[in-house]
């Protein structure tokens, strides 16, 4: 096992899959899953560097938007694979597609990936105006509006997760994001990444995704506050127009919650996004940990020897 207390921390981040995990690093995305005849299987994709991608990651409120369209994109072609490769035979070759064709199915599970994040948002985002404005009629104060929405769209959300939780495939999916918790939970401090000793981590972290969910809500119901509508459709429209905004300002709350965890009395702005995750992760049993640290791992491996890999000059005189 590999003992990383003297070695950098970058802020990596992962994803659950159908019997996985997946984590991204800085050149390479690791997906592993356990097999139904036990073994587990990796998948690699090596990150390719656009130029101008970069450059909008580096700029604040812009990066976020940008990284979770990579993100929503780059998940669904892992949680693809996982999908098809834990419903395989046990002694099913892997078999490899035609480049035209792999590069098809690729864009268009990414493709399909976004524009699902883009409709589900959508839907959490137009449906709570709606019913404000439909059951509340008589509440003409705009800030008290913008609260109310705020609260249909928990209640909503707190009712999507908690009846999707009800399905035995959905449990095992928040096991598997509880393994993935306490690996970076385990890694971040330090210690050997060893099963017995990532199980004593706990399945929460302040940079996780549903965190995110959460600050969109809370988020959203400051901006909105300071636009006025005169009908639902102008508020209806308001809502999507400002939709990238409040993507771009929740994500650096995230990040500032995570880097304030440690400060008395500041890491309490994490607390929402805490306690969300205490429905959408579950402990893991050793054999799901044991996945996760698989496929941290591998990608860690991947990522030095592409950092490490020497590089080539060519000189034409």
């Amino acid at each position: 096992m590999f003992n990383l207390s003297n070695q950098p921390r970058p802020a990596y981040g992962g994803q659950a899959v159908v019997e996985g995990v997946m984590f991204g690093g800085k050149h390479y995305t690791v997906t592993a899953i356990r097999r139904k005849d036990d073994t587990i299987e990796y998948y690699e994709e090596q990150k390719e560097e656009i130029p101008w991608v970069k450059k909008l990651q580096k700029i604040p409120f812009l990066r976020g938007i940008v990284g979770l369209i990579s993100s929503s994109a780059n998940g669904s072609k892992h949680l693809n694979f996982s999908t098809e490769r834990y419903d395989s035979e046990p002694g099913e070759e892997n078999k490899e597609s035609s480049a035209p064709s792999k590069l098809t199915m690729i864009l268009g599970v990414a493709v399909i990936g976004v524009l699902s994040f883009l409709f589900g948002k959508l839907i959490f985002t137009v449906v709570p105006a709606i019913l404000a404005d439909v059951l509340f009629q008589r509440v003409t104060n705009n800030i008290v509006q913008n609260l109310i929405e705020g609260g249909i769209k928990i209640i909503l959300l707190l009712v999507y997760i908690l009846a999707i939780a009800r399905t035995p495939m959905i449990k095992r999916l928040f096991q598997y994001h509880g393994a993935e918790h306490k690996v970076i939970n385990a890694y971040e401090a330090g210690v050997e990444l060893t099963v017995k000793r990532v199980q004593q981590f706990s399945t929460l972290h302040y940079r996780c995704g549903s965190s995110f969910i959460v600050f969109t809500v809370l988020v959203g119901v400051v901006i909105y506050s300071f636009f006025h509508y005169d009908s639902l459709w102008e508020r209806i429209y308001q809502r999507i127009l400002l939709l990238p905004v409040v993507i771009g300002v929740s994500y650096e709350t995230l990040q500032a919650t995570n880097k304030l965890r440690d400060v008395p009395f500041l890491r309490i702005l994490g607390y929402p996004g805490l306690w969300l995750q205490k429905i959408t992760t579950r402990e893991p049993d050793d054999k799901q940990v044991e996945v996760a640290i698989a496929s941290f791992l591998r990608m860690r491996e991947l990522d030095e020897a592409k950092h490490n890999a020497p590089t080539t000059t060519i000189s034409i005189s």
